[in-house]
């Protein structure tokens, strides 16, 4: 019998379902959105519902005849609606708009692997009519629910260097992982954007994305980039925007309040899994032979923050600081007016304090730099 990890959106996906409204699950490929969903049914769901798979050339045709008789007659005495992979179905926004509108007490479930196919069309018919819950791969705060603290340090080396993809748990040794990881970057990571109108170059964008795995916790030239590529400042814009919505990416902007010297017109990038960065460098080596771990731990360890944030319902807004003249700190969080400062460390074995400049201008700001020895408590 396999491993099921209980997700951590199961109490937003409760709260968030309400009648004449409709709940959208995003996500990347491959992170759990049908598994979750289908579990979430059986187990809190007791009302009769309808189950459509958008990818059924089938159900695109049945729900294109867009009048409120043809969706009375589909969904027959169900009230709840559930459609997997609904980016896939043509005019996806209006079909839902017409039936949320006109069929008193219903509610829809949909899910979708990429944010900006989803949103177009989905965003501007569905204005007030809906909520949104995203997925990720596995957090440790669900890796929480079935090991202890002492399995969880011990498997921390593990995914820094495989990432936290729900599939790789079934799989046993490097090996595997390895294959399982190329297949997934390979065959998935860039296929909702490569089916993106205006798309077309895929060696470019996996040329941009190595170029971001190699620059992780350094601020991104969007010129510089272009240059390397031989692509324009806009087309880089795009593509990483375009990245950042099928949820492989993310930006960290600069800064600044008050300080003439504070960087803020370039922006930092990470990816959401450590696997997909360490696939498309192809590193898998150890932590002991590799000299990119800070980079490695910087990255998780945010990710997880990200993570921990969306599943917590912690609004904050996060940055980098950094000055001209080399001060910096990794991530910084303004929350009700105030700012939370840490730094993040691989080494444990130097005391580290807030730059200067930082403390004179927030005074009231926390500093922590979080480190392998303390970094449970802050994404958990």
């Amino acid at each position: 019998m396999e491993t099921y990890i209980a997700r951590a959106i199961r109490e937003q996906f409760i709260s968030k379902l309400h009648p004449n409204k409709v709940l959208v699950l995003l996500g990347a490929r491959r992170t759990g959105k049908t598994v979750f969903l289908k579990k979430f049914l059986s187990e809190n769901i007791s009302e009769p519902y309808l189950f459509l798979n958008g990818e059924d050339m089938a159900v695109q045709m049945n729900l294109s005849n867009r009048t409120i008789e043809n969706y009375r007659f589909l969904l027959g005495n169900n009230r709840l609606l559930v459609i997997d992979e609904a980016q896939k179905i043509p005019e996806i926004g209006l079909i839902l708009k017409l039936m949320v509108d006109n069929i008193d007490g219903l509610k829809i479930i949909a899910t979708g692997s990429s944010v900006f196919d989803i949103s177009n069309k989905l965003g501007e018919p569905l204005t007030g009519r809906k909520y949104s819950v995203n997925i990720f791969p596995f957090a440790q705060l669900e890796f929480a629910g079935y090991e202890n603290i002492i399995e969880s340090r011990s498997r921390l080396e593990e995914r820094l260097i495989y990432g936290s993809y729900p599939e790789l748990i079934h799989i046993q040794g490097p090996e595997g992982k390895k294959d399982y990881l190329r297949e997934l970057v390979n065959s998935y990571l860039l296929r909702d954007i490569l089916e993106f109108e205006g798309v077309r170059n895929s060696e470019k964008m996996y040329a941009l994305l190595r170029l971001i795995a190699f620059q992780l916790g350094k601020e991104v030239s969007l010129e510089e980039l272009g240059k390397q590529l031989a692509i324009s400042r806009n087309t880089v814009e795009k593509y990483l925007d375009l990245l950042s919505k099928v949820f492989i990416i993310y930006k960290l902007s600069g800064f600044s309040r008050n300080l003439r010297s504070e960087i803020t017109k370039t922006s930092r990038w990470y990816f959401i899994d450590n696997g997909i960065r360490n696939t498309l460098i192809n590193n898998f080596n150890p932590i002991a032979l590799r000299n990119d771990v800070g980079e490695l731990w910087e990255n998780y360890i945010l990710s997880e923050r990200i993570k921990f944030q969306q599943y917590k319902g912690e609004h904050a807004n996060n940055y980098f600081w950094r000055t001209y003249e080399q001060k910096e700190i990794d991530w910084i969080e303004e929350k009700d007016g105030k700012l939370a400062a840490y730094e993040v460390k691989w080494g444990t074995d130097k005391i580290i304090k807030a730059p200067l400049a930082w403390t004179k201008a927030y005074p009231d700001s926390s500093f922590t730099v979080i480190h392998p020895n303390n970094y449970l408590s802050w994404i958990m």
